[in-house]
């Protein structure tokens, strides 16, 4: 019988069971050859692609794992230079603070130094010009007198009597 005749004569629907064992018998040695020459490479391939991907999961994990530690890291140490910034910054405004105060104590002491030398100069100054206008007016006095009594007085004694009298003055009067 020819292919085409056994076509016809067959249909669909009839079930041989000639051509059941050998479909069977066709797919099992079919397996094993499979099995053999292409599935044993391909079960390989998937075992390596699963191991790999294993693989690199693990060390995406590991990665993941050291990049938080050093981000953590990085947070303390950042923490710690923003802590030691601040207290460097609060003890420079302390050592500012102090030099400004112990700077005013000084600028302080020294005006207070200039103003005591600047009364005693005063002071001094006000003494010799007291002196300075008694003499004044005992020169005057004794002028005057010369030229009132129209002679001249023992010029010792002229002083001494002027001396005596601004002696006699009241305090307030001779300032």
């Amino acid at each position: 019988m020819s292919l085409p005749a056994l076509l016809a004569v067959a249909s669909l629907t009839e079930v041989s069971p000639g051509l059941i064992a050998w479909t069977i018998i066709t797919f099992v040695v079919l397996m094993l050859v499979l099995k053999r020459t292409t599935w044993g490479p391909i079960l390989s391939l998937v075992e390596e692609r699963e191991k790999a991907i294993v693989d690199a999961v693990d060390a995406a994990k590991r990665e993941r794992a050291e990049a938080e530690k050093l981000l953590a890291e990085q947070k303390s140490a950042i923490a710690d230079a923003r802590r030691e910034a601040a207290e460097m910054m609060a003890k420079n405004r302390d050592e500012v603070e102090r030099f400004r105060q112990d700077l005013m104590a000084q600028s302080k002491k020294e005006a207070d130094a200039l103003l005591t030398q600047a009364r005693q100069q005063i002071d001094d100054e006000r003494v010799k010009a007291v002196a300075q206008v008694k003499a004044q007016a005992v020169e005057l006095v004794l002028a005057a007198t010369a030229k009132l009594v129209g002679q001249s007085v023992d010029d010792a004694k002229h002083r001494q009597l002027v001396n005596e009298y601004i002696a006699t003055l009241p305090s307030e009067t001779r300032s």
